[in-house]
């Protein structure tokens, strides 16, 4: 399955074999519960921009905190589309992590964020480490998505009370986000350039499959 060609499918299984509490990058995709564009529109201009709605924004600031509240997890590169999220994590759980380069803070969606660097060499070590991360338990990025999208919930069923708004509320039944989602393990760094400049060109993408596929849009 090709990342880039606009016709991006979500898929429900895990690499077989893997921990998915290892320190490693991972792409991930979430995509809105019946694919529905409840996260903004893309404005068409000069330079098109993402838009997020009062429900983007809730997911936005949900997002952010994850990583705010979490010193095992680092937020790299991300996009909220209008019906799905694509974001580049970075797991770091109780044990230091061997890296070819070192670790830099970067500014990314106006807030500092870890420079990301593929996983562990097998064929490559070098002296550099990231520090151990004082923790109780590992995190794994399932319960962590997990996590996020229980959080989405809440807030926007809070959101939808508030405003007094006539739509269903979303619980376990009724999901915000699909249950499952897709995840990527970058494994060297030119996987890792190639997925961060994918997000970063993901909005222009959108409006170039929009114009070029006439008959509807995929997830992207």
């Amino acid at each position: 399955m090709s990342l880039y060609n606009n016709k991006y499918r979500v898929e429900s299984t895990r690499l077989s074999g893997w921990d998915y509490s290892s320190n490693c990058i991972y792409f991930i995709t979430m995509v809105t519960q019946h694919r529905v564009y409840s996260l903004g529109e893309i404005v068409a201009a000069d330079i098109p921009v993402m838009q997020l709605s009062d429900f983007g924004k809730i997911v936005d600031t949900e997002w952010q905190k994850s990583f705010e509240i979490r010193n095992e997890l680092f937020l790299d590169e991300y996009i909220i589309m209008p019906n799905h999220l694509h974001a580049i994590v970075i797991i770091n759980n109780n044990e230091s992590m061997t890296v070819d380069e070192p670790v830099a803070d970067v500014e990314t969606h106006g807030r500092r964020r870890r420079d990301a660097r593929p996983c562990v060499s097998t064929s490559v070590q070098s002296n550099i480490t990231i520090p151990i991360i004082s923790s109780f338990t590992q995190i794994h990025i399932t319960s962590f998505l997990a996590g996020f999208k229980s959080a989405v919930n809440t807030k926007i069923d809070d959101y939808i009370d508030i405003n007094d708004l006539n739509i269903p509320k979303y619980n376990r039944k009724n999901h915000f986000f699909q249950p499952d989602f897709h995840d990527h393990i970058i494994r060297n760094d030119n996987e890792l350039f190639r997925i961060r400049q994918y997000i970063k060109n993901n909005v222009q993408n959108r409006v170039s499959d929009s114009l070029n596929n006439q008959g509807g849009l995929s997830i992207d």
